[in-house]
C-alpha cells in the first residue's frame, strides 16, 4: 500500500531549490483550503511551475504531500529531566510538540485525508506519529524504572491520553493548545492516572 505513496517508481528530482519551494508552497496551499480541497493546479500556479513539472516528480497530491510534510516534519526532542513531569512538559510543550503551532497546523490541515485516504493515513501515522509515540513510550519507561508509574498501567492506552485530550480541546472545544493547558493535563489527567498508591510503596518497602 505505502509504496503508491513513496516511489515504487523513480521520480526525477526538480533542479535546485526549486522543489524545496514548489513543498513549502503545497504546505501553505493546504493549510489555507485544507487536503481535500488541495489541488496540483492550485500548487502549480501559486509556484509558478507548470503542472508537468509537478508531475514529473510526484504521482498526485498524496505523494506531494507526505513529501512536503517530510520536508518541514520538527523532530521531537527526548528530554530527560529527572521526573515524569519534567520530562512530559520539556517534550509536549517544546519544539515540535504541541504547542508547537505550525506543528498542530499541519495535523488540522489533514485531519480529513487521515480519515478517508488510508495509504495517506499509514503514511502519515508511520511518519509523524509513530516517532513521537516512541519518544513518549521512552518517557514513562523510564518513569516506570524509576518507580514514578505503576507497573499494571497499558502504555498502548496511555501514550495517546495527553495529545488525544490537548487536541481535542484545540479541534473540538477551540482551545488553544497553551503550555498552561498541557501542564493541567499531566497534573490533573496523567499524573493521577499513573502514579502508585501509598500502599504499593508500603508493600515494596516491606518486601
Amino acid at each position: 500500500m505505502i509504496s503508491k505513496l513513496h516511489h515504487a517508481i523513480h521520480r526525477p528530482r526538480v533542479e535546485g531549490d526549486r522543489e524545496q519551494q514548489i513543498l513549502e508552497t503545497a504546505l501553505k496551499v493546504m493549510a489555507e483550503v485544507g487536503y481535500d480541497r488541495l489541488t496540483m493546479d492550485a500548487v502549480a500556479t501559486r509556484a509558478r511551475a507548470s503542472k508537468a513539472t509537478l508531475y514529473r516528480r510526484w504521482a498526485g497530491k498524496a505523494n506531494l504531500v507526505i513529501d512536503a510534510l517530510l520536508s518541514q516534519k520538527e523532530e521531537v526532542g527526548d528530554h530527560d529531566t529527572g521526573s515524569l513531569r519534567g520530562d512530559l512538559l520539556a517534550t509536549f510543550c517544546g519544539h515540535g510538540g504541541l504547542t508547537d503551532a505550525h506543528q498542530v497546523a499541519i495535523l488540522g490541515s489533514v485531519v480529513t485525508a487521515i480519515a478517508r485516504d488510508a495509504d495517506f493515513a499509514e503514511a502519515f501515522r508511520r511518519e509523524f506519529i509513530g516517532p513521537k509515540s516512541e519518544i513518549a513510550r521512552v518517557i514513562f519507561e523510564r518513569a516506570l524504572a524509576r518507580g514514578e508509574v505503576r507497573d499494571d498501567i497499558d502504555f498502548d492506552v496511555l501514550i495517546p491520553a495527553l495529545p488525544g485530550i490537548v487536541l481535542h480541546r484545540q479541534f473540538l472545544l477551540g482551545d488553544l493548545p497553551t503550555p498552561d493547558l498541557v501542564a493541567r493535563v499531566i497534573d490533573q489527567v496523567i499524573l493521577p492516572a499513573v502514579t502508585p498508591a501509598a500502599t504499593d510503596h508500603l508493600t515494596k518497602d516491606s518486601e
